[in-house]
């Protein structure tokens, strides 16, 4: 009787990737939560990394030297980035990275107000699970920062659940999960779920972007996304870089989509006129900011930097709706079959 034991796929790949030069997946969950307020994109003089990039900026200002979103992903070296965006229809901005408090604003320092958890990941990244927790009503941005900026050191922190923002279940479930066929060819499903007794309204934003590498170095060849094909209910974009390659991203269920640069609202930030409206924060003023002007010239631009798919659900009490997609290094004929 052989005592050889059967190895799982799992670490058939593990033990692929240890020989590898670098032994890590080319993708996985390597896309940050948070980006702004850190000392890799702090070029003050003073070196106060929290004042010289906020999180009110971030929606509008290109990091340099990495990127950050919602239950997100990237290539190993993070030219390109996905994640989710989600709007409830009453938010002033998309909720499209999670919220905290600098440093100074939290009575114990910086601290995540948000509720999310990571509910699975193998250590190749072949399959991944999160589940964010996304208000009804109004995010409480302003409260959870007085609140907490006037609480001495020996109270306690004002957490997001004190805002009573959870009560009646007035929430969505937002369950991401990730499964690869193979390292380069990724499926992606997003389930959101009302939580609450009552009908209520959502928009989705499965966003891919890439990187701006563009104007802080000597990138030979910008990068670009373009709508390939865009039927009545599914779609692809061809995402081509030159150091990356050719990636395909398969959309189903809306014909619907936008399509920006991920370039700095030069205008917000720094009080320069923008030579172009295809900014890196338009889908904020076009959706949440109800600029509908924009939002046409956004649905209309079939090549940029940063571009989703946009669902709109009304999805009923303790109901549910799903979303498929599929990033993909090579071309697929049914992407969804």
């Amino acid at each position: 009787m052989s005592n050889t034991k059967k190895i799982s796929a799992e670490q058939e790949r593990l033990n692929v990737n240890a020989k590898k030069e670098v032994p890590i997946e080319k993708w996985g969950p390597y896309l940050s939560e948070r980006q702004w307020g850190t000392v890799r994109e702090d070029y003050s003089p003073e070196g106060n990394a929290w004042k010289y990039f906020t999180h009110e900026q971030s929606r509008s200002r290109v990091y340099r030297w990495g990127e950050d979103g919602i239950a997100g992903i990237s290539d190993l070296h993070q030219n390109l980035c996905f994640a989710i965006a989600l709007w409830n229809g009453k938010d002033p901005i998309l909720k499209e990275r999670l919220f905290g408090l600098s440093n100074s604003e939290g009575n114990h320092g910086e601290d995540v107000k948000e509720l999310y958890y990571y509910l699975d990941n193998t250590p190749t990244h072949f399959y991944m699970e999160y589940l964010y927790k996304y208000p009804q009503e109004i995010f409480p941005y302003e409260e959870l920062i007085e609140v907490n900026r006037h609480r001495s050191k020996t109270e306690p922190e004002f957490e997001i659940l004190d805002t009573g923002i959870f009560k009646e279940n007035k929430y969505f479930d937002v369950n991401i999960r990730y499964a690869k066929n193979n390292s380069e060819d990724i499926c992606i499903e997003i389930i959101i779920t009302n939580r609450a007794e009552t009908e209520a309204e959502i928009t989705l934003l499965p966003t891919l972007w890439f990187r701006n590498q563009w104007i802080f170095s000597n990138l030979q060849q910008k990068p670009v996304l373009k709508i390939i094909s865009s039927q009545k209910n599914n779609g692809v974009v061809k995402a081509a870089h030159k150091q990356l390659g050719d990636y395909f991203f398969y959309y189903a269920g809306t014909s619907e989509t936008v399509m920006t640069e991920n370039e700095t609202n030069t205008e917000k930030i720094f009080n320069i006129r923008n030579s172009s409206p295809f900014v890196k924060d338009a889908f904020h003023d076009a959706i949440a900011g109800h600029n509908s002007q924009l939002y046409e010239l956004l649905k209309t631009n079939s090549k940029g930097t940063k571009f989703s798919p946009i669902y709109h659900f009304s999805i009923p009490a303790k109901g549910f709706r799903r979303v498929t997609l599929r990033l993909s290094k090579g071309e697929i004929q049914n992407p969804f079959d």
